[in-house]
């Protein structure tokens, strides 16, 4: 019995579509997995950026804003917060607020007019500076004057010595010129008083913080508006009073030239017997 021949098999001319589809699935994820990794990394830039700001903001370096990039690990930023943070506006690219960047640059300029104030009133005050009686010193407000009572104050009295007078009109004609707030803080020492007219440290310091906010709206024409007047009493030494000089140095008055935004007339630090502005003694 004779066996079938088997018949010859065609080879298969379409064997490469396997392969290519292959290559095409496998390039396919490789370009997933890149567009992955950029949606990655504009999160992780928007979390950068975010924990950078915030960071400056409780330094005290920039003012806490109410808009801020959401620091929400487990849902990627929007995507206009990502395209704000790429351009560099951050949150206040919108026009509703000023960017980061640019309160610095303010604040950079502001420091730069309060050094030149400074050195303004070096120049106009040498005498006083020599003698002791006027201190000027930079804080993180603002620039500090501070008129020693031994050249401005008869002890337990808020009246201004008639010598000083001229002192405190070149002070004003140096400030006149400037756009910034002040704030008048009246300091004592820790020794109590009792007088005919005061009977604490509090009223002491009030009393002589509002006559010269007085003396400012009335003799030399400032806007009501941009002073403010607190009493600290022996509560913000300079310091120590366990000394006959740091006491000397404790009895003060300053003059705070604030550095922020003239509409922001407070500081931060609020006294206990309150805050005075207007042109009238109470």
């Amino acid at each position: 019995m004779s066996r079938k021949k088997k018949a010859a098999e065609h080879p298969n001319h379409e064997r490469w579509l396997v392969s290519y589809a292959d290559f095409i699935t496998l390039l396919f994820a490789f370009f997933v997995v890149l567009f992955s990794s950029s949606q990655v990394d504009k999160r992780k830039v928007g979390k950068i950026a975010a924990a950078i700001q915030e960071a400056f903001q409780q330094m005290g370096i920039f003012e806490t804003a109410n808009s801020g990039v959401p620091m929400v690990t487990a849902d990627p930023l929007p995507t206009e917060n990502i395209e704000l943070i790429e351009n560099g506006k951050g949150m206040s690219g919108r026009g509703q607020k000023a960017s980061p960047f640019e309160k610095m640059l303010g604040s950079l300029n502001a420091q730069k007019d309060l050094d030149a104030l400074q050195k303004q009133l070096t120049s106009a005050l040498g005498p006083e500076i020599a003698r002791h009686e006027v201190v000027l010193k930079a804080s993180r407000e603002g620039l500090v004057i501070s008129l020693q009572e031994i050249g401005f104050f008869d002890s337990g009295s808020a009246e201004l010595r008639p010598s000083s007078e001229a002192t405190v009109q070149r002070i004003a004609q140096v400030l006149g010129a400037q756009p910034n707030n002040l704030r008048i803080e009246g300091h004592t020492d820790d020794v109590p008083i009792h007088n005919a007219q005061f009977t604490s440290n509090w009223e002491l310091s009030t009393a002589r913080a509002t006559e010269m906010t007085r003396l400012f709206i009335t003799h030399y024409n400032f806007p009501a508006m941009r002073l403010s007047a607190a009493g600290y009493a022996e509560y913000h030494p300079v310091a120590s009073n366990a000394t006959v000089e740091g006491r000397a140095q404790n009895r003060r008055v300053d003059i705070v030239v604030l550095a922020s935004a003239p509409e922001r007339i407070e500081g931060s630090r609020q006294s206990a017997v309150g805050r005075w502005a207007g042109g009238q003694r109470p």
